[in-house]
């Protein structure tokens, strides 16, 4: 079964762009491993509490990250 984990800072992403990045991600293993793949495809978009990453030892925070936040999070 094909499987992809995504991590994102909480917040950032519209409903709409976590549909967007199963439907492309799915698409793509379709691409790769033909449309067998469909069916058994797994996404998983994880939102991160803030402060629970870092890169380089540090700590990441939406504010160090420029409030990326969507401007619409509704479903549409």
């Amino acid at each position: 079964m094909p499987f992809a984990n995504f991590k994102v800072p909480e917040k950032t992403l519209t409903p709409k762009q976590k549909e967007e990045i199963v439907t492309r991600t799915t698409e793509l293993y379709v691409e790769i491993y033909g449309e067998r793949a469909r069916n058994n495809t797994m996404v998983l978009v994880e939102e991160v509490a803030d402060g629970g990453w870092g890169i380089s030892g540090n700590v990441l925070t939406s504010a160090m990250l420029g409030e990326a936040a969507p401007t619409d999070t509704s479903d549409t």
